[in-house]
């Protein structure tokens, strides 16, 4: 797929055709990279990339296997003058994503528990403190 299209394109297109991706996230980070010295001189505003990848396509692979897969599409991006030269990769399949996501919430559910048990036992303090200044 040799052509001038922005590499953000392509990497979808290649992404979405090989592995039929239910989430796909482009975040382009080549800002963040441009004061770099491997990165001066370059006229390309798409070197860095991170990606999230949720594909059944992963099933039953590791992630080493999983990034292979992706390195293998995106061979010519990173092969040609001013093309990736960073790629960060979130891979996981859609059953992985869901056991992730569960757990945040879990992990939010009780953060927000401990505060509001912090907050219970400050107001507590705080009214013991008031009722013996007033005895």
């Amino acid at each position: 797929m040799s052509t001038n299209a922005p590499i953000e394109e392509i990497i979808r297109a290649k992404i979405t055709a090989a592995l039929n991706p239910q989430i796909l996230e482009i975040h382009n980070d080549s800002h963040r990279h441009a004061h770099h010295e491997p990165m001066k001189g370059t006229t390309s505003k798409e070197t860095h990339f991170r990606l999230v990848i949720i594909s059944e396509a992963f099933r039953s692979k590791m992630q080493p296997a999983r990034h292979r897969m992706v390195y293998a599409l995106l061979t010519e991006e990173m092969a040609r003058e001013g093309g990736i030269h960073a790629l960060q990769l979130r891979t996981l399949t859609p059953e992985e994503q869901a056991n992730n996501e569960k757990k945040e919430r879990e992990k939010a559910n009780e953060l927000q528990a401990s505060a509001t048990k912090a907050q219970e036992t400050t107001s507590t303090a705080t009214a013991t403190a008031d009722d013996a200044q007033h005895a």
